[in-house]
């Protein structure tokens, strides 16, 4: 068992609290972190949102939210009822003054705790309630605030949330959350090159042929469609957590695991990013919708359908990407990035595509196929997997195949892996910055992504359909298979 290391007492104040992400992530987060041992009994849980609930009614609403997201077999009945002991409520206007008096005095009556705000709420509230906070005199050195992504929906209005926060908060007291970057593989990522000399001396371009990078989902817009259709998959999905994953692969080795140092050696990936210019768009983008389909053996409608049918939407439901780091240790190493709705499986990994042996003893029919992928998953199971040519066992001559070195996280260690909300949170208590965004990593990936952004308005084209249920349009496997490469998409 892993040694449970209790955090300080807080006061953990969570906006949009009877919002879908506070009811599917965060209340769940909390509990197992409380069942666990990490929360301190002293420690509330105060949710905040313009319902007008009593605090019995907010503790009904997140025992059935406990009970919905959380299997039986986790939910032990007498942590649940302490758990929801320590669950609060204020019914607060963000954009005004109604209830913040409430919130104010019941802050009060700990002023020295640890004062987490979380806000699990749509990004133009951001500005109001940081004001909001300060003018309660709510900012303190103990005050963290977590904003959650989109963090804007280009450069300009990036910029704007972070300076409305900004003016409020320093630096060092704010949170931008990218769950990708809580997920134990990515942090194994880290351990996997900087821990291990046979790992680092390979990572380069003399030794790896391309690296490719899918997040892949099942769901389609699940009732989000006014968001998503002014947002799209490059804004919801590449310019944060893709980019991310992207960083955390292709970086240099940070001086120390300070969180300073390992973002900046993320930003200076996201600088070396090579724009893609209008000229260029066609041949290494491809944006899709998906049409109507089946998603394990179920019908399901096209985007459209599911916007309500009465618009013709010309948003991406899917991205591919062939991207170039200008680095001496990424020179003519292609990454090929996509995510997608809609797609066969919930399947997120990182391959990376070792270059085959420039000379082979063997024959060419005794090889399966390329040897050396390192399959790095992040769901949904949590593990990496090496992929090594091994002789075909008995007797006719040397045959090779290849044979998996593979490590599933939870199967190896025997136990439940946190969730990547449950550290995440956590690490908010511990003021621990290292798995979250800075304001230039933010901003040097939308003005990436806003030059892509643009290359796609001055070379406009409707996105090309897809059948609900496959992994995209014609056109991604084409981007890849055009280089003599092809995606990976054995499914565990």
């Amino acid at each position: 068992m892993a040694t449970i290391i209790p955090v300080a007492s807080f006061d953990y104040v969570v906006f949009g609290a009877t919002g879908d992400l506070t009811r599917r992530k965060l209340l769940p987060a909390l509990y197992y972190r409380f069942r666990d041992g990490q929360i301190p009994g002293s420690s509330r849980i105060i949710g905040a949102s313009r319902s007008e609930l009593s605090r019995e009614e907010f503790r009904d609403r997140s025992r059935e939210a406990l009970r919905e997201f959380i299997p039986p077999s986790h939910l032990d009945e007498a942590a649940l009822a302490s758990f929801l002991d320590h669950l609060y409520y204020v019914a607060v206007d963000a954009l005004g003054t109604d209830g913040w008096d409430a919130l104010k005095a019941l802050l009060d009556e700990r002023p020295d705790q640890i004062r987490p705000f979380y806000l699990a709420t749509s990004p133009d509230l951001y500005g109001a309630i940081c004001r909001n906070i300060e003018r309660c005199g709510l900012v303190g050195e103990k005050t963290r605030v977590v904003l959650e992504k989109p963090i804007g929906k280009d450069l300009k209005s990036a910029k704007a949330i972070n300076d409305a926060v900004g003016a409020v908060f320093p630096e060092g007291q704010i949170f931008r959350i990218d769950h990708y970057l809580g997920k134990e593989t990515v942090q194994n990522l880290l351990a996997l090159r900087f821990a291990n000399t046979i790992f680092e001396r390979l990572w380069n371009a003399d030794v790896i042929d391309h690296v490719q990078i899918t997040v892949g989902e099942t769901v389609g817009v699940e009732g989000r469609g006014g968001y998503y259709d002014t947002s799209g998959a490059l804004r919801d999905m590449v310019q944060n957590h893709l980019l991310q994953l992207l960083c955390l692969t292709a970086m240099e080795s940070p001086l120390s695991l300070n969180a300073d140092s390992v973002r900046d050696e993320k930003l200076k990936v996201l600088r070396a990013l090579k724009p893609i210019t209008p000229a260029e768009v066609q041949a290494v983008t491809v944006r899709g919708q998906y049409a109507a389909g089946a998603v394990a053996g179920r019908g399901v409608p096209s985007y459209q359908a599911d916007l309500g049918g009465e618009t013709t939407s010309r948003t991406e439901t899917f991205v591919a990407l062939k991207l170039e780091i200008r680095s001496a240790r990424w020179a003519g190493v292609p990454f090929y990035l996509r995510t997608g709705k809609r797609l066969p499986s919930k399947h997120s990994e990182i391959v990376v595509q070792f270059r085959a042996s420039p000379f082979s003893i063997f024959p060419d029919e005794a090889f399966g196929r390329d040897p050396n992928r390192l399959v790095i998953r992040l769901q949904p199971e949590e593990g990496m997997k090496l992929e090594v040519m091994t002789k075909d066992p008995g007797p006719g001559g040397m045959r090779l195949r290849p044979t998996d070195l593979d490590i599933s996280f939870e199967e190896t260690f025997k136990q439940r892996y946190p969730d990547a909300y449950e550290r995440l949170l956590m690490d908010v208590v511990r003021g621990n910055q290292t798995l979250f965004m800075r304001r230039d990593e933010v901003e040097a990936a939308w003005e990436w992504a806003d030059k892509l952004l643009q290359a796609w308005a001055d070379r406009p084209e409707p996105p090309r359909p897809y059948a609900a249920g496959s992994w995209g349009p014609t056109a991604a496997i084409a981007l890849i298979e055009r280089d003599g490469r092809t995606w990976h998409e054995e499914i565990r």
